[in-house]
């Protein structure tokens, strides 16, 4: 058998074994979770015990969460629908960076949000404003400081987003506690399936729906729910917690510490990120060419989001903290997972190794 290493899991998790299993039980019922007969009800206690399991797992009341199709729905849920002038950070997911009239606000070298340029921004901003930060990079892992940004942003009667979708299920998130207003969720970063999310919404934000033509969701979103998503969701948020993700993260600073041997650079190596997460380059190779050649040897990473229908381009993200465009031009991402091996280290590792071998110690110097 052919070993092979799965190392994008920020790009989509493995769907978890109980989460499988309860999409399965839940397409086995047929009723509309809107309908008030017994198959209706039993389709719609399903979606309500989801509700409970995604609360508990990020510190929100079930009244608060919203289920969408996914977390790029949930941004924009949050956004479009606040009716409010957008600041958002430089390096946020395109599903928030796409709104028009978004201010962006700078971020340092190592992808952390420019608290002084925040607050500057919001102190010259008259109308009511939303700041969506996200809790932690999908390309770097670079965790945000939300706490000062909430703290900034109340002191200018600004709501606060942020998309933690790369982050719940990974490191303690905690949403009542954060005093965020709003925050997504995304099913399939932490083994639930993919095209289901949801936002959490908090007592201060007032959303008009994007979606409408029905009363679902407490008339925040309408539509039939997804009732076996909706299902697996809830099934990989009661399992998520159970990841000792120490260990992943003992993983993660082996891969880095043997690629920087090979001449790797690591970027936001500096800052406070995800245990799973590793963004990097070898010098003499485009992003492009490294995802290919590694995946000729059954490795798969990824050259930045994962996102934008398969094209691989510079890093807008290594863009905005400052780094050079040939540079951030070969950047890739390694993420790692509950279920990620020391096995699976070793073959990225060895490979890396071999590509390197290729282009030569000459080829590396000219390029660094």
């Amino acid at each position: 058998m052919t070993l092979t290493a799965y190392l994008d899991w920020n790009a989509t998790a493995p769907v978890r074994p109980e989460a499988r299993a309860a999409v399965a039980d839940a397409l086995a019922l047929t009723g509309n979770p809107s309908s008030v007969h017994g198959a209706g009800r039993a389709a719609r206690a399903l979606i309500e015990d989801a509700r409970d399991a995604v609360a508990r797992l990020i510190g929100a009341g079930p009244n608060q969460i919203v289920f969408t199709s996914g977390g790029s729905e949930a941004n924009t849920l949050a956004l479009a629908g606040s009716g409010r002038r957008l600041l958002v950070s430089a390096v946020e997911h395109d599903s928030v960076l796409v709104h028009a009239g978004a201010e962006r606000v700078a971020v340092t070298s190592e992808g952390i949000v420019d608290l002084d340029d925040l607050d500057a921004r919001l102190g010259a901003v008259e109308a009511p404003a939303l700041v969506s930060v996200m809790f932690a990079n999908n390309e770097t892992g670079t965790i945000q400081p939300i706490a000062d940004v909430v703290r900034i942003a109340r002191a200018h009667g600004a709501l606060v987003h942020t998309d933690a979708a790369q982050a719940v299920g990974r490191v303690p998130v905690d949403f009542l506690g954060l005093g965020v207003d709003l925050m997504t969720v995304s099913a399939h970063k932490l083994g639930g399936p993919q095209g289901v999310g949801a936002l959490a919404v908090g007592e201060r934000a007032a959303l008009v729906p994007v979606i409408r033509g029905g009363g679902q969701e407490r008339g925040r979103r309408a539509g039939t729910e997804n009732v076996a998503g909706i299902s697996g969701f809830g099934a990989a948020a009661v399992a998520a917690p159970g990841t000792d993700w120490s260990f992943v993260q003992s993983l993660r600073d082996d891969l880095e510490h043997r690629a920087v041997g090979l001449g790797a650079e690591i970027f936001a190596d500096e800052a406070t990120r995800l245990p799973n997460t590793s963004c990097l380059r070898l010098p003499g190779m485009t992003a492009e060419a490294l995802v290919i050649a590694l995946d000729l040897e059954g490795v798969a990473v990824s050259a930045g989001a994962a996102c934008s229908s398969g094209k691989v381009r510079p890093s807008p993200v290594l863009k905005a903290m400052g780094v050079a465009e040939d540079v951030a031009a070969g950047a890739i991402r390694a993420s790692l997972g509950w279920a990620t091996t020391a096995e699976e280290i070793h073959l990225f590792i060895a490979t890396l190794g071999r590509i390197r071998g290729r282009i030569g110690p000459r080829d590396l110097r000219a390029a660094a």
